[in-house]
């Protein structure tokens, strides 16, 4: 059978359709190739967040049509995902190269879509279009491929987003919120434990959205919201240690979701919580549904309900019209909060959005150097936090190998910290102590050996 290479671009979830659109090809006698170079069909799981991913895929498809050409002519391309969804025909006319285009809705058509062009049944495949109940078709993991998936996985439970935030493309390649039945992915998630997971992390375009648009999907006789009753039918999977969630929205952190960390002991102390900027003028032009004082209380909340707990962000730097009062009320926040780590991301205008014809668009150097401003503050945060590890012992989910050092292991604290130590194959899977000694960037380093005297 023909030899498949997937190469992502973008978020979680992407990897997660990635992963999910692989085993679905192994399983049909597909073998995964270690590089475009020897692959018989080659698959771009592409990304519409910011121009930047677009313009990465777009170049990368560009070389291998070049590439193909000269070297392995019948090689078979395709674009799946967030961009394929967006700009649809118009990649296949821009490069005609291209084979298959393939939407949001439609990874569980790969294989099919793949089979038909192999054995030319069909010379090109666009398909964008929506699915009824696609929300339910990625269920296939390949947990045999990697030390790290073996550990832990991700389990979707929701697809699309009905928040449309004036920044973000999200809404129109994914669609609107659609969610799986409890008990469908309970049963994915004991079927991840039987075979060795240790650690789940549910995903979700906005994942505290959960069910909210299903009536059927709400307990009518419980005061809480579907997403905390998801989270406790998880908690009761035996065998099951950790549980994360991601991206979630702060509106969703309602009082239940914040009562659940202190109340499950499985639910991980690490929250990401989306800022977007600290200012409360650009917080109403992103459509965003809070303010700033109620970000605030919400950390606030967290902290309050489990002590010790990391707190994430995700940060725009230079929407349309951010003054420099506003970007320095997002240092002033950053500063308050203390956040264990954010993610800045500086403003792209993605096409069909409100923000992108907004008026008072930032010059580009302006939004490069507030983006350096704003990493210099959150790394000088982080390394004083990171310190502060120094000395105690953490408990950490040994995922494997790293990628850098074989002869060193990497594992995970409940409060989302990466650990290194000197360690073997036997500490794979393990929930297991370490005593802190030294951090690098964004690590820590432990020895086992100090805490097993």
């Amino acid at each position: 059978m023909p030899s498949v290479f997937i190469k992502t671009y973008g978020c979680q979830m992407n990897e997660r359709d990635s992963e999910a659109v692989a085993a679905q090809l192994v399983a049909k006698g597909y073998s995964l190739a270690k590089s475009e170079a020897v692959a018989d069909v080659v698959l771009l799981n592409t990304c519409s967040v910011r121009d930047f991913a677009e313009q990465k895929a777009i170049n990368k498809m560009k070389n291998l049509v070049g590439t193909a050409k000269k070297d392995r002519p019948g090689q078979i391309l395709g674009y799946m995902g967030c961009m394929a969804q967006s700009r649809g025909k118009e990649l296949i006319e821009k490069l005609p190269d291209v084979d298959l285009v393939l939407g949001t809705q439609k990874f569980h058509r790969v294989a099919e879509y793949i089979d038909d062009l192999i054995a030319g049944k069909r010379a090109k495949i666009v398909d964008i279009d929506a699915e009824a109940k696609s929300e339910a078709t990625i269920r296939e993991h390949l947990l045999n491929g990697s030390a790290r998936t073996s550990v832990s996985a991700f389990v979707s439970i929701m697809q699309g987003c009905n928040q449309y935030c004036t920044f973000c493309i999200v809404p129109y390649t994914r669609g609107e919120e659609r969610s799986r039945t409890i008990p469908d992915i309970v049963a994915e998630c004991r079927e991840l434990v039987s075979r060795g997971v240790r650690e789940i992390t549910l995903l979700g375009q906005i994942v505290t959205s959960y069910g909210k648009r299903d009536p059927s999907l709400i307990t009518h006789h419980s005061s809480l919201s579907p997403f905390v009753q998801l989270l406790d039918a998880v908690h009761e999977i035996d065998g099951l240690e950790r549980i994360r969630f991601t991206s979630p929205h702060p509106k969703g952190y309602g009082d239940d979701l914040v009562e659940a960390y202190a109340r499950l002991p499985k639910l991980c102390e690490s929250a990401h919580v989306p800022l977007q900027s600290g200012s409360d003028r650009i917080l109403k032009l992103m459509h965003r549904g809070y303010t700033r004082e109620k970000f605030l209380g919400i950390v606030e909340k967290l902290r309050k309900a489990k002590p010790g707990i990391g707190i994430t962000t995700d940060i725009i730097v230079g929407f349309p019209g951010e003054t420099e009062e506003d970007f320095e009320l997002t240092l002033s926040l950053a500063r308050e909060v203390q956040f264990d780590n954010a993610y800045i991301f500086k403003y792209s205008q993605r096409r069909d959005t409100p923000a992108a014809e907004m008026p008072d668009q930032v010059p580009q150097n302006i939004r490069e150097e507030r983006n350096h401003r704003l990493l210099d503050l959150v790394n000088e945060i982080a390394a004083r936090k990171y310190d502060g590890f120094i000395g105690r012992r953490v408990e950490i989910l040994v995922e494997g190998p790293s990628k850098k050092n074989a002869a060193r292991y990497t594992g995970r604290t409940r409060c989302n910290r990466i650990v290194l130590f000197d360690g073997s194959a036997r500490h794979q899977g393990q929930l297991m102590d370490v005593k802190i000694e030294r951090t690098g960037s964004f690590t820590l380093y432990g020895d086992p050996a100090v805490v097993n005297l």
